[in-house]
């Protein structure tokens, strides 16, 4: 029986500070006094993790409070964080917007900036300069020399009625003679300068080169040399490519949102910050070959000739305007499956998500219907980057946040 009130005490005895210092920290808490660790992290790598305020080891930020029980639906950024962030705002105010419908289009050749180079007289090719298709050609480039014996004969007449018109000055038909002669070489294409030479020289040249009278490429070649080929037969074709038409599918039951003389924009893949204004200029009043399509037409320059013939484009159609409307550009809003939330900077680096509401857009802007007033100060880039650092820094989406 003693040895069991001798345990019974030694037990008690042992027990005691533990049980002390228990209720101390159970006294602490009621009264609030247990301090909670405080962990700090870079907002660009957030696997920099310290106790205390330091700088990160990688960037050189300071290192932020990471606090995910803090229910303050706002950040707050230094200096540095805003323009690594590359964040940047605007000034909300009311415009006008406009809503497209997307139409798939095609470019195409301009029939306008085709030029069809054909033998002015008849003869054989002697030498063709450009050899294969796809080749650039400039204007006065030599492009073939022909063998005439129809030139040759008009060369020697144009002689000999200038050699009656200096034996014979005074007689005014000789003279007329000697014009219609010179009239005839000119219209197979002979220059002043050949025309003055063939005098100077007295001997006929029945080769005769000529050259490109526009620039393009060669997108046909018909001949060979030593082929011959009458008076008027094809020898190339040449397509420039600095203006291009646009053709669009249209449905006919959206033909009633087209008319002609009414502005587009034309995008082309890759260079979609970049879109061509175009005028509709011909509507296809037939329905295209087994399909149920119409097609519109217009012509949009090529600078540099950077796109190409049949390549895929975008055709914009204006089917609604408002006017009088708030409107961001599309990437100052977030959109998730909870709905659409952007940033407002309530004061100098301090930003709060906001929740809106959204109606029509269209590739560049969006119409905000509500939750934003004019004069607000919204981001328009870095939004995504302040949505990232709000679920770092609070463990939480921020809309479900402006939702509690």
């Amino acid at each position: 029986m003693e040895r069991k009130h001798f345990l019974k005490a030694a037990a008690f005895v042992t027990l005691m500070p533990v049980l002390f210092l228990q209720a101390c920290v159970e006294a602490d808490k009621k009264d609030g006094k247990t301090e909670q660790k405080q962990t700090y992290s870079c907002p660009m790598h957030p696997q920099v993790v310290q106790d205390k305020p330091a700088t990160c080891p990688i960037c050189g930020m300071d290192l932020v409070l990471f606090d995910k029980n803090s229910k303050e639906a706002s950040l707050t950024l230094g200096e540095s964080q805003i323009a690594l962030a590359n964040i940047t705002t605007m000034e909300v105010g009311m415009g006008s917007l406009s809503d497209f419908k997307h139409l798939n289009g095609r470019l195409a050749i301009d029939p306008e900036k085709t030029t069809v180079v054909s033998s002015r007289v008849a003869g054989r090719i002697e030498v063709l300069y450009v050899k294969e298709t796809g080749v650039k050609v400039n204007r006065g480039q030599p492009l073939y020399q022909i063998y005439s014996e129809q030139l040759n004969a008009l060369q020697q007449e144009y002689l000999l009625a200038v050699a009656q018109t200096k034996q014979f000055p005074d007689d005014a038909r000789f003279r007329q003679i000697e014009a219609a002669a010179r009239q005839k070489l000119v219209l197979y294409d002979q220059r002043d300068e050949q025309i003055a030479q063939l005098v100077r020289s007295g001997k006929v040249n029945p080769y005769m080169t000529y050259t490109a009278t526009a620039g393009g490429v060669v997108s046909e070649l018909q001949v060979t040399e030593g082929q011959y080929v009458a008076e008027g037969g094809v020898i190339m074709r040449l397509e420039a490519y600095d203006r291009l038409w646009v053709k669009a599918d249209v449905y006919p039951a959206e033909a009633s949102l087209v008319h002609v003389g009414q502005s587009v924009k034309v995008l082309v893949p890759g260079w979609e910050t970049a879109a061509q204004p175009m005028t509709v200029q011909f509507i296809d009043p037939a329905l295209q070959g087994g399909s149920q399509l119409m097609q519109l037409r217009g012509t949009v320059n090529n600078p540099d000739n950077r796109w190409q013939p049949g390549q895929q484009v975008n055709v914009l159609l204006p089917v609604k305007r408002k006017e009088e409307l708030i409107q961001l550009p599309v990437d100052a809003v977030i959109r998730n499956g909870k709905g659409a939330h952007v940033w407002i900077e309530t004061a100098k680096g301090k930003y709060e998500p906001r929740r809106v509401s959204t109606g029509i857009e269209n590739f560049d802007a969006v119409e905000i219907t509500d939750g934003v007033d004019e004069g607000d100060k919204v981001v328009i880039t870095g939004a995504y980057l302040l949505y990232s650092e709000y679920m770092l820094k609070k463990g939480a989406d921020p809309m479900v946040t402006m939702m509690e």
